[in-house]
């Protein structure tokens, strides 16, 4: 079933014939601008929208007390956690983060709308800003009567003190996971169409059937009153997963005002207003016995879940769970506290909970391996999970499918070269004016594919009159190239060319149901449902076939009809094909509702840096990803979604911050300028390879890919700067590794080894 086919969405795409939601022109169409804080938390005690809707070209003009009923977001998540902490579409009595939407304003084009907006007053009286965790959790109540920490929660057994007691060696580590952007190539849009009664909604998001009864419930119509559908889309990477207050109100003008309204969101509101992720302060404790065998991990997460709990909530749960790493450690515990605190709500973020565990397991390794004085890659063969024990079962509550993490990391090795860099760093830490080098690495195990509801896809294979096909799946891409991928899976059932089968998927009227496209689940879960519905599909056909040709003569055997290239073989040598089968005996389609429990991809990262120690630079020279997906459908956009995972971990790792000042104000006056992205200039020389081991549950032998590169790359590189400048506390690098912050560890190093 693997083909390196290229996209075929990329030649309509790349010739500017995509359609995104802010090309689309629709008649009596009106553009909304949000009046947003810029305070992080205060009363807010007037709004008054009356000037605005006096500016020429304005339509009108809207605070929350003018919307009288207007939906608050629906919650998600653990049922409680948003009780007494609600969402309001745009805010009533209190405002808790920069950003957050005042008020809207409705005009014929969003020049004149943002004019609107400029002549909105307000009156915001300010209260104290809670932007650090730590501190909100003796900090004041940002919701009075409920607690700042919205969620408490624990994973595995707490350890009991005497193994930590009898351990020959026990290492603490301390780890900051910064908030970061998702700065994907399009922001949020969203276009509310009402229809007599009913909406047709256009929006860029991954989960379109959650949306629709999101926006069913907030606006009290049936389900089947809405409609989701998602055109082209730039990117997501877990920020559009969610309904969002601006959704929201746009959708209640719609109605109110039975005219097509949008909202496309600018750069700058897609730094302050738009969702952060990551967001964790983490505690760890390691403990081993003499030979250097784990006997106990100890993980505590303090996690910002910004100023409303909602679908950030589950990335510190999963960073809890997958804290037995890739490691048969006996005990593990892991302890999560959520915090609601006055900066933007966080939210899954590429890799979702996983890159965050990760960070914390490895780098915690490495610590313990510089502190034995044993290899780092010897430490980590000595206590992986062996490939006899799977099913794996961990303290934490998972159970890992299949793996071969010792041959992940062998490939790392030898790819890139280990003796020679080694050997190399001996050499320069001989020669005190050689630039220091160091070698990093990660093994990393990850979910993918959902947790409870999240465990089924939808999939449907119908054949036409005209010949071809056509495969609907309830997943929705947002640039993965699913309209190739999973496409292909349905032609390599169906044995047609990929251009016979028509790929149709992000749409509520045409997808009976659907989950949608993040944790690494589109093939596994969305493929697998296309695999199984076209084999029904063909399994169906053959039995109409003998049915058919039975009519009026002797009976067919189902079994002597064989299905071959997109038609059927009958006894006697005659051929039908599909396109006459459903022209004599109406419609013909298979459904499938596939479910299977998550995956565990895992593979093995690695590192080499040169550090200036006077300067505080961090020079890439080289990165070795080994990932293990199970069976890959199609290595080329695979390669793709690793080499764009791998340069967002770079990102996160020596560039990406949402830093806040101590009012709550993100410091990022001048948008891109401040937030820096790795270009093509900071993209390092990479090797990618990988390992296969099949999921043993799923139909294709697929596991999740997509995120790997924001899992394994930032504790790799960090742990190579550790390496580079011999830290006995690696604790002094925090992501991410700004020069200023890499030349005060490098100092540090210096007065500790003169003294």
């Amino acid at each position: 079933m693997s083909a390196e086919l290229t996209r075929r969405e990329d030649l309509r795409l790349l010739r500017g014939a995509g359609l995104y939601v802010a090309d689309l022109a629709l008649p009596r169409l009106l553009d909304a601008a949000f009046v947003r804080s810029p305070v992080a938390h205060g009363v807010l005690v007037d709004v008054d929208v009356s000037a605005a809707r006096g500016v020429p070209g304005v339509l009108g003009a809207w605070s929350a007390r003018d919307l009288p009923g207007l939906p608050v977001v629906p919650p998600f998540g653990q049922p409680g956690v948003a009780e007494g902490r609600d969402w309001p579409s745009l805010a009533t009595d209190r405002v808790r983060h920069v950003g957050q939407p005042v008020a809207v304003v409705l005009a014929a084009d969003r020049y004149r709308a943002e004019d609107g907006v400029d002549a909105v007053r307000h009156r915001i009286d300010e209260l104290p800003a809670l932007v650090d965790p730590a501190a909100a959790l003796e900090g004041p109540e940002l919701f009075p009567g409920h607690a700042n920490v919205a969620v408490e929660a624990e994973f595995g057994d707490p350890v009991p003190q005497e193994v930590w007691e009898r351990a020959h060696l026990v290492v603490e580590g301390r780890y900051r996971q910064q908030l970061v952007a998702p700065v994907s190539l399009e922001a949020r849009a969203f276009l509310a169409v009402p229809e007599e009664g009913r909406l047709h909604v256009r929006v860029s998001h991954q989960a379109p059937h959650r949306l629709r009864d999101n926006l069913a419930q907030a606006l009290h119509l049936a389900p089947d009153a809405v409609r989701v559908q998602v055109p082209d889309a730039g990117g997501a990477f877990g920020s559009k997963s969610a309904t969002f207050p601006e959704y929201l109100v746009v959708a209640a003008l719609a109605l109110r005002l039975d005219r097509p309204v949008r909202w496309v969101e600018d750069r700058a509101e897609a730094f302050t207003a738009h969702t952060h992720g990551r967001g964790q302060d983490q505690r760890t404790r390691l403990a081993l016995d003499a030979d250097g065998r784990f006997l106990a991990f100890d993980l505590d997460v303090l996690a910002n879940l910004g100023a409303y709990p909602h679908t950030g909530v589950i990335v510190p749960q999963q960073t809890a769970l997958m804290a037995t790493g890739a490691y048969a450690t006996e005990h593990v515990h892991a302890r999560m506290r959520c915090v609601v605190t006055t900066t933007s709500p966080t939210a899954p973020y590429r890799g979702a909970g996983r890159p965050e565990a990760a960070s914390a397991v490895e780098r915690t390794v490495e610590l313990a391996a510089r502190r034995l004085g044993v290899d780092p890659v010897e430490l980590r063969r000595r206590n992986f999970v062996p490939p006899e024990a799977f099913p794996y079962d961990t303290p934490t509550g998972r159970t890992y499918d299949s793996g071969q993490y010792a041959r992940s990391l062998e490939r790392c090795v030898e790819a890139l070269g280990l003796d020679g860099w080694r050997a190399e760093q001996r050499r320069r830490r001989e020669d005190p004016a050689a630039p220091p080098l160091g070698v990093g690495f990660c093994s990393y195990v990850e979910r993918s594919g959902g947790d409870g509801p999240m465990l089924r896809e939808f999939g449907s294979v119908e054949a036409l009159a005209d010949g071809t096909f056509v495969a609907r799946c309830g997943t929705s891409s947002t640039g993965q190239g699913h309209e190739t991928a999973l496409a292909q899976v349905a032609a390599d059932v169906l044995g047609v060319p990929l251009d016979r089968v028509r790929y149709v998927a992000a749409d509520t009227a045409e997808v009976a149901s659907g989950v949608g496209s993040f944790g690494s689940r589109s093939m596994q879960m969305g493929g697998a449902a296309l695999h199984l519905a076209a084999g029904e599909l063909v399994d169906l056909a053959r039995r109409r076939a003998a049915r058919w040709a039975s009519d009026g003569g002797p009976e067919v055997p189902a079994g002597s009809v064989t299905w071959r290239s997109g038609g059927l073989d009958l006894p006697g040598g005659r051929r039908v094909e599909t396109a006459e089968l459903v022209a004599a005996t109406g419609a013909l389609r298979a459904d499938h509702e596939f479910r299977q429990d998550a995956a565990f991809p895992f593979g093995s990262y690695a590192a080499v840096v040169e550090v200036d120690p006077e300067l505080g630079d961090v020079r890439v020279l080289r990165l070795v990803a080994v990932d293990d997906y199970g069976v890959v459908v199609n290595p080329v956009l695979t390669r793709g979604q690793t080499v764009g995972s791998i340069v967002q971990g770079v990102g996160q790792a020596l560039y990406e911050d949402v830093p806040h000042g101590e009012d709550g104000v993100p410091q990022l006056h001048a948008g891109l300028f401040d937030y820096l992205l790795p270009t093509l200039s900071e993209v390092p020389p990479m090797t990618l390879e990988e390992t296969v081991t099949p999921n043993p549950g799923n139909p294709l032998g697929a596991k999740g890919a997509g995120e790997a590169g924001c899992i394994g790359v930032p504790p790799a590189v960090v742990n190579a700067v550790a390496d580079a400048l011999q830290l006995e506390d690696p604790g002094t690098l925090q992501m991410p590794l700004t020069p200023e912050r890499v030349w005060r560890a490098a100092a540090g190093a210096r007065a500790g080894a003169a003294s």
